[in-house]
């Protein structure tokens, strides 16, 4: 069974940072492109960043670029997304995603995995 576990999100103020982990299981995660997904309540959900099955290329959103690092480390079956300068608007759950068709990510759209984790919620507020 596939098993995506978030964790490392919370409140905190404007400019400050968070480092999100997904822990994952019931699958050979090196084979997979992995991601991260956001959405705010009413919205759509936005592709935050994808990193390729081997970590070697990754993909941001514009609203992201510059602020927030995806890596992972395949040893440990992890998945992380470094997040700096965070702004309200940064405010979200945020998901962890796998791409069961490909090792390679298809720009930072949501569409394009399989399987999901149950979330974890960042707060950005003063």
């Amino acid at each position: 069974e596939v098993q995506l576990v978030e964790s490392g999100g919370g409140l905190v103020q404007p400019g400050g940072s968070l480092r999100l982990s997904c822990a994952a299981s019931g699958f050979t995660f090196d084979n997979y492109a992995m991601g991260w997904i956001r959405q705010v309540p009413g919205k759509e959900r936005e592709g935050v960043s994808c990193i390729r099955w081997s970590g070697v290329r990754t993909v941001y959103a514009d609203s992201v670029k510059g602020r927030f690092t995806i890596s992972r480390d395949n040893a440990k079956n992890t998945l992380y997304l470094q997040m700096n300068n965070l702004k309200p608007e940064d405010t979200a759950m945020y998901y962890c995603a796998a791409r069961g068709a490909s090792g390679y990510c298809d720009g930072v759209g949501a569409s394009q995995y399989n399987y999901w984790g149950q979330g974890t919620q960042v707060t950005v507020s003063s």
